[in-house]
């Protein structure tokens, strides 16, 4: 047996499965992987606050099945609904940043 040691980052799977940043494929992954985070974090956030997604959706004037396709992956959600969910819905601040 030879000690060969064939173990791999998360970065070197994703850049096998995906193609290295900036490729078209590798943007789509990277940009679904991000809905998926933001779907993730209102979930997680809701449970937290012991929130059924109706009262959620009530408290900020939106709808159950559209909290549902947040949560659930949705692609694109604008970002003053975005504020409304967190702000008025779960009573929290909602901070953004811009990487370059």
């Amino acid at each position: 047996m030879t000690g060969k040691n064939n173990t791999k980052t998360l970065t070197q799977l994703i850049d096998e499965q995906y193609g290295v940043k900036g490729t078209p494929k590798r943007d789509e992954f990277e940009a679904g992987f991000q809905a998926f985070k933001l779907g993730a974090m209102i979930q997680e956030a809701r449970i937290k606050k012991g929130l059924t997604q109706e009262e959620l959706a009530a408290k900020c004037g939106t709808t159950k099945s559209y909290i549902s396709r947040l949560e659930n992956n949705v692609k694109e959600v604008r970002i003053s609904t975005l504020q409304k969910i967190v702000e008025l819905g779960l009573g929290g601040h909602l901070n953004l940043s811009i990487k370059l």
